[in-house]
């Protein structure tokens, strides 16, 4: 079954193991004040020699009548991804809505939202199956050297529990301007999981010194590559396109475009409404 995932693995994502595969059956912990899946559940199908041939994993959760499709594989076979996504569609008939490939920070299942031109297959099978898609943002990526580059500190740096990492705070006048979250995962693969500067002190280039002081953390903690989610890329306007230069700077390519589905089960009326 890993090799089923990692099939679909893109660049910086980590190799899928059996002990993510574990994780995954666990279920999700959300944070405080999200709703609590009622139980996730991984199917498979096989062939007919009794060897895997896709994968799909699904949820629901109780107090909001919705359900999720987490992530579906199948070496982009039309057939059995369309049998996959059926099967996880009848099994969330209980729920008014269906969301499939919420996005997320990458990791070893997944980047959250679906690659949409690497896997094209997956795209169409969700759409015949009745998911409207949009795009949700893209998946970016570059390698770091081995040695960090010279640069100035000008962020404290804190370890961080949630996700694990170390966040990077950059002050003035000892208040927080600016903040970024990184991590290092296994392969030496790591994730920048957001930057952020307070609207009011934007284009002062506070964003390129905090992203080049966590460039150089994660290369000195030993990560060679770096990918990140960038939400929201689809849009136009001149404050929307600022990371996505930044980031470009810095030598990150784009490595896909990710989508994100929605299906809508149509409500029946009461009789005399």
């Amino acid at each position: 079954m890993c090799d089923l995932i990692d099939a679909d693995r893109l660049p910086g994502q980590p190799h899928c193991t059996p002990e993510g595969l574990a994780a995954a059956r666990r279920g999700l912990v959300p944070p405080v004040g999200w709703a609590v899946p009622v139980w996730p559940r991984i199917s498979v199908l096989a062939d007919a020699d009794d060897r895997p041939c896709g994968i799909v994993a699904y949820l629901s959760w109780a107090d909001v009548h919705a359900g999720d499709i987490c992530w579906v594989h199948a070496y982009e076979d039309p057939a059995v991804l369309r049998a996959l996504i059926s099967h996880a569609h009848a099994a969330l008939a209980h729920c008014p809505q269906i969301e499939a490939f919420v996005g997320a920070p990458p990791g070893p299942l997944g980047p959250g939202g679906l690659p949409r031109t690497r896997r094209a297959a997956t795209h169409d099978a969700l759409v015949q199956t009745g998911f409207t898609g949009r795009r949700q943002g893209c998946y970016l990526h570059r390698r770091l050297h081995v040695e960090p580059p010279p640069t100035k500190l000008v962020a404290d740096v804190f370890p961080c529990g949630f996700p694990s990492g170390h966040r990077l705070i950059l002050r003035e006048a000892a208040e927080p301007v600016a903040e970024a979250l990184v991590s290092v995962g296994p392969e030496r693969g790591a994730t920048i999981y957001w930057i952020e500067t307070v609207p009011t002190r934007r284009r002062c280039g506070l964003g390129r010194r905090l992203l080049d002081q966590a460039l150089a953390l994660l290369a000195e903690r030993g990560a060679t590559e770096v990918a990140l989610v960038l939400d929201d890329a689809g849009q136009s306007t001149p404050e929307s396109q600022a990371a996505p230069r930044l980031f470009r700077s810095f030598g990150f390519t784009l490595v896909d475009q990710l989508w994100t589905y929605q299906h809508r089960r149509p409500q029946t009326q009461r009789p005399g409404a």
